[in-house]
């Protein structure tokens, strides 16, 4: 008689049920597609800078603002690139030029990561500023690019 006939149903199921885990192992073994490189920002300028004067009473003042673009540091994942302004030697705005966008795993990762980073740069005034969490290596590079940034800011 036939291995899988009506006697043998465990071994059936046995079979089934290994038949099923492989196809899936199978299937969540695939490497996601990349996307073109159609997301990444090109390079500003290394630096800019303006000044400008408002009148108050009796008097004026000069409010130097300083744009400058960090350097691009090379992560795992793809390069990092941040652009800060700096008021009157405050830290105003910190935007990221450059980041990890090849999939859909990066740009979930780097929604969450990049407001995280910027509103933490912003409140320290520094490049002194925590990793966050499942987004490491971008954590390090927008840190570094920042460092870089502030430096070239402070003349």
């Amino acid at each position: 008689m036939h291995a899988l006939k009506k006697n043998r149903p465990l071994r059936r199921i046995v079979l089934a049920s290994a038949a099923t885990v492989s196809g899936m192992v199978l299937l969540l073994s695939l490497k996601p597609h990349s996307t073109p490189d159609v997301g990444l920002a090109v390079p500003a300028p290394s630096s800019s800078s303006s000044s400008g004067t408002s009148g108050g009473s009796g008097g004026s003042t000069t409010t130097v603002t300083k744009t400058v673009t960090g350097d691009t540091i090379q992560t795992r994942w793809g390069p990092v690139q941040v652009k800060i302004t700096v008021k009157s030697g405050k830290l105003t705005e910190v935007t990221a030029v450059q980041y990890p966008t090849d999939n859909p795993r990066d740009q979930e990762i780097n929604s969450f990561a990049l407001p995280r980073l910027r509103s933490e740069a912003l409140q320290a005034q520094s490049a002194d500023i925590d990793t966050v969490s499942g987004a490491t290596y971008t954590s390090d590079g927008y840190r570094q690019s920042l460092q870089s940034a502030l430096d070239s800011a402070r003349g």
